[in-house]
């Protein structure tokens, strides 16, 4: 039997039903990635597997690190050969690691290539694989089309055009929707000059001369409206930790001159700003009926030397901690609500010791007002944990301390566009787990709740949450 199957990685027969008969079959709707819309646009073929598996792909470049590759052979100008092969020689020493499932659920999943990938036959899967890449099935928007994907949403920046969102939305042999995410990172940006550039953009972009903390407001809000008639629905932030600290309206206004001035903030007075940006742009997602991410925990570009070599997002990153993270956390989703400004939000730790903090911290303000089911969100296992162990956690702490069946489930978090078979994973950890429930006598056998449940977590409760299909 090949490796994977119908019942990989489920050890019980109610989640291998679960999933044979219910989630393997779902469509996807995958909120939060990091595909290029002018790249789906384009829909250009990939010239071979390694440009379509390595390039970009930090998790992959970390591994194959860790492996003793050298960085010519990563990041370098080593030949598509060689980096493949130093790819299949860290794929054997990768048992354990989820980067050794989806790397054979993707060579299932598109290629339908059973072999394991290792250093004796790695030309021989290059070489099928290339012979494969030639076809139309391999472009962009049809390898989107295979994964049988709904919707996505891209990451980004409030400046950006959304250029080819548009033109995509108007191409009519192409049915999925391609929504932007609005990521304004810009605006917690520490570096005085960096900030200013961003204003001074912002003002040409939007036609307003901000001179006041107020100009400033009305600007974001005209982008996010702009945002808004292009199908967005849905904002990212990615604080290191979360703040909150409270200053009146003369003090926010002074502050906003201060940044203007070009004067560096101390971290008070950053974590002052932060939290009032925070709380402004919440109400102005909640007004247009927005969910708001926020993910954190994440401590990037730690090693110096690479990060001058390489540059960003090139695997050097980790998992961050920060004291008093409740108090704050609570104070923040406070004040949003205090402002009348609390919208659906989605909260993503990247350091598992706090599932509890931030699940708990979310049950005190869900509210069924708006008509929504838990419009407060525990997110899903991010980045370090997009893992078996880390998506169990974060399953038996939404369970433990929430409703599991109300859950927006998985995403892609992705550059690639074979990466959709991180759905497939999760939906097969998913079945084993609500399986094994069934199988030990904790929830009963009733078929239609099973069902209900599956469907939701896969794709019907994102479908009423984010209503992209009304954008």
């Amino acid at each position: 039997m090949s490796l994977i199957n119908n019942i990989f990685m489920i050890n019980n027969i109610t989640g291998q039903k679960l999933y044979s008969e219910l989630a393997k079959s779902l469509p996807i709707i995958d909120y939060h990635c990091h595909l290029d819309a002018k790249a789906i646009w384009e829909n250009k073929p990939f010239t071979d597997m390694t440009q379509l598996w390595l390039e970009g792909d930090h998790y992959k470049w970390r591994a194959m690190r860790a492996n003793g590759i050298p960085e010519r052979k990563i990041t370098g100008n080593a030949s598509a050969e060689e980096k493949f092969e130093a790819w299949a020689q860290t794929v054997e020493a990768s048992f354990g690691n989820p980067l050794y499932h989806w790397t054979h659920l993707e060579l299932k999943h598109y290629f339908n290539i059973d072999d394991t990938l290792n250093s004796k036959n790695w030309h021989e899967i290059m070489r099928r694989c290339n012979e494969q890449l030639r076809g139309s099935d391999f472009l962009p928007q049809a390898l989107i089309r295979r994964s049988n994907v709904e919707a996505l949403c891209t990451t980004d920046g409030p400046l950006d055009d959304l250029h080819y969102h548009q033109q995509l939305a108007a191409q009519s042999d192409f049915a999925t929707l391609v929504l932007p995410t609005f990521r304004p990172d810009e605006l917690f940006d520490t570096d005085p000059d960096r900030f200013l550039t961003f204003v001074e953009r912002l003002a040409q972009k939007t036609d307003i001369s901000i001179a006041s903390l107020e100009h400033f407001l009305a600007a974001l809000a005209s982008r996010i409206d702009f945002f808004h008639s292009v199908g967005c629905r849905i904002s990212d932030h990615g604080p290191l930790a979360v703040h909150y600290c409270c200053l009146d309206e003369t003090a926010q206004a002074a502050l906003f001159q201060r940044r203007l001035a070009g004067e560096t903030l101390t971290e008070n007075e950053r974590q002052a700003w932060d939290s009032l940006i925070f709380v402004a742009l919440a109400r102005m997602y909640k007004q247009r009926g927005w969910a708001m991410q926020i993910h954190f925990g994440a401590i990037r570009n730690n090693n110096m030397p690479m990060f001058r070599k390489v540059g960003i997002n090139s695997g050097f990153d980790s998992i961050g901690d920060q004291p008093h993270l409740a108090g704050s956390l609570n104070a923040l989703l406070n004040a949003m609500a205090e402002n009348d400004g609390l919208p659906k939000t989605i909260l993503y730790n990247l350091n598992a010791s706090y599932n509890d903090v931030v699940a708990s911290t979310l049950a005190n303000f869900q509210s069924g007002e708006e008509g929504v089911k838990s419009p407060l969100q525990f997110g899903s296992g991010w980045w370090f944990n997009d893992t078996r162990r880390g998506m169990v956690s974060q399953l038996n702490t939404l369970a433990d301390q929430g409703l599991l069946a109300n859950f927006i489930g998985m995403l892609t978090d992705s550059r690639s566009f074979v990466s959709y078979t991180r759905h497939d994973y999760f939906r097969r950890i998913l079945c084993d787990l609500i399986g094994g429930w069934v199988e030990r006598g904790e929830v009963p056998k009733d078929e239609a709740i099973l069902a209900s449940m599956i469907r939701g977590i896969c794709v019907e409760n994102a479908r009423r949450y984010f209503c992209f299909a009304q954008a």
